[in-house]
C-alpha cells in the first residue's frame, strides 16, 4: 500500500473520528435506524428503501427502468480515486444519465451471482431528506437521498469498491 493511500485512509479515519465525537457530544446515536427525535411512517421507510433497492437491484439485473426511478435526474455519484501510479487524489463522477446508460447495456448482470446482493441499511431520515447505506459484495454507496415530487429518489452517492475488487477498478479508472 502506497503510502499516499495510507495518508488518505487516515484521513478518512480521523474525519470519521471527529464526525463520532461530534455526535456524541451533541447527543446524536447512530443505530442504523432513524434519529429517535424523528418520528417517520413505516409507508416512507419503505419508500426509501425501495429507492435504495432499485438502485442496488437495478444494477444487478440489468434493469434500467428500476435504476432510472431510484435516481433524481441530476444525481451525483462519485467515488475519490487514488492513482496507484502517483498516489493522487482525483474525484470521478457518474451522472445519472450514464448510470441508465450502463444499467441498459446490462450494468452488473454479467457479475457472478456470488457477487451481487444489497443490503440496504437506513442510517438517518429527516424532514425530506434521508442516508442509506447499501452494502453490496463488490462495493458500499452511501447515498443521499430526497423526497421529489412525492417520490423518495437519490440525489448524491459516495461509493467505495471492497478491496478484493480494488484492482478491477483500478485498472478501468487508469
Amino acid at each position: 500500500m502506497t503510502s499516499k493511500r495510507v495518508e488518505s485512509i487516515y484521513i478518512l479515519a480521523v474525519i470519521g473520528a471527529v464526525a463520532a465525537v461530534g455526535a456524541v457530544l451533541a447527543g446524536v446515536q447512530h443505530t442504523g435506524a432513524p434519529s429517535p427525535a424523528t418520528t417517520i411512517a413505516a409507508d416512507e421507510l419503505q419508500s426509501i428503501r425501495k429507492a435504495a433497492l432499485d438502485y442496488g437491484e437495478g444494477w444487478y439485473e440489468g434493469d434500467a427502468e428500476r435504476m432510472e426511478r431510484a435516481l433524481h435526474s441530476e444525481l451525483a455519484k462519485r467515488i475519490v480515486y487514488t492513482n496507484p501510479g502517483d498516489g493522487r487524489n482525483r474525484l470521478n463522477q457518474q451522472s445519472a444519465m450514464s448510470l441508465v446508460k450502463k444499467t441498459r447495456r446490462g450494468g452488473g448482470s454479467r457479475s457472478p451471482v456470488a457477487n451481487r446482493g444489497s443490503t440496504v441499511t437506513i442510517l438517518d431520515v429527516f424532514e425530506s431528506a434521508a442516508c442509506v447505506k447499501v452494502e453490496g459484495p463488490q462495493w458500499v454507496d452511501y447515498l443521499h437521498l430526497a423526497k421529489w415530487n412525492g417520490r423518495w429518489v437519490i440525489v448524491n452517492v459516495l461509493w467505495e469498491p471492497r478491496p478484493e475488487f480494488r484492482q478491477r477498478l483500478d485498472r478501468a479508472l487508469s
